[in-house]
């Protein structure tokens, strides 16, 4: 089997769910195509998420063109430093780029500003805080773009869509400090069962990706098992954490029903509930 072919179809949900977060435009294929292979499980709704300015254009026009996508805008926490700082190395998907400073940062941070003005863009994010690629000279673009993001999420009443990588405690500090949010939103959550009872607390949901299927995941399924009902949420991160069995093959929202059969295995749950639980709170999460 190759690594680079596509996973089978699952069998479809029977209640229709939605992938709270996925990238379509690092995917293979149309936008069609994706939509369709999603909507013949019945995962009926996606949230498409930009990265930086582009991919945030991208998403939002994307968005308006699709009524089953919604969109969210941001600069992820590694773009803050790179637009800060300069990439002179450049990554497979992104060029080379030179340092621009502050003023580089402000005028990127006023796009997003706008597309978050947009009706049809229901989220600013994904931002936060990423530690594991990003090293100690990165860090403090990292917070000012981050709580940059919280503000134009309140201003336009957007959620926010964190990335929480290797900085659980400096997250949870700066939502505290700054306010988050009335709808926060922790992607592809990482942490441990005390960490989701703090989020809890505070009202944050928490969205659960393929990861949560791997076999050394064992925190995150007790994270899981304790996160209340109307705070969970499923996503793909798609093309990335493909579910177990088919870890390190393109993932695509069409695998969402193998990430939510496994959850509610670990929730103690049958499925339809689960689904339609999550649809809901996916529905009141992003607002639509």
């Amino acid at each position: 089997m190759s690594r680079t072919e596509a996973p089978p179809l699952p069998e479809p949900l029977r209640v229709p769910v939605a992938d709270s977060h996925t990238h379509l435009d690092m995917q293979d294929g149309t936008v069609e195509e994706g939509l369709a292979r999603a909507a013949a499980v019945n995962v009926t709704t996606i949230v498409q998420v930009g990265c930086d300015v582009k991919g945030s254009h991208w998403a939002a026009e994307t968005a308006a063109a699709h009524p089953s996508v919604h969109a969210s805008v941001a600069l992820h926490p590694n773009e803050a430093p790179r637009i800060v700082h300069g990439d002179p190395e450049g990554t497979a998907r992104q060029g080379a780029r030179e340092p621009g400073g502050k003023a580089a940062l402000d005028e990127a941070l006023a796009e997003i500003d706008a597309l978050a003005a947009l009706a049809h863009v229901r989220a600013v994010g994904e931002t936060g805080l990423d530690f594991f690629r990003t090293g100690p000279e990165g860090v403090a673009a990292q917070e000012e773009s981050f709580r940059a993001h919280i503000e134009i999420a309140k201003r336009h009443g957007k959620a926010l869509v964190i990335h929480d990588r290797e900085a659980h405690a400096d997250v949870l500090r700066v939502l505290a400090d700054a306010g988050a949010p009335e709808r926060t939103v922790f992607h592809c959550y990482s942490g441990d069962a005390e960490m989701a009872r703090i989020c809890a607390a505070a009202g944050y949901f928490m969205s659960f990706a393929g990861n949560v299927t791997f076999k050394n995941a064992q925190p995150l399924r007790d994270a899981l098992a304790v996160a209340p009902t109307e705070l969970v949420l499923v996503e793909t991160d798609a093309p990335f954490l493909t579910p177990a069995p088919y870890r390190g093959r393109p993932n695509a929202p069409y695998l969402i029903p193998v990430t939510l059969r496994a959850m509610a295995e670990v929730r103690n749950t049958d499925e339809d509930t689960l689904a339609a639980a999550v649809y809901d709170n996916t529905a009141r999460a992003f607002d639509f």
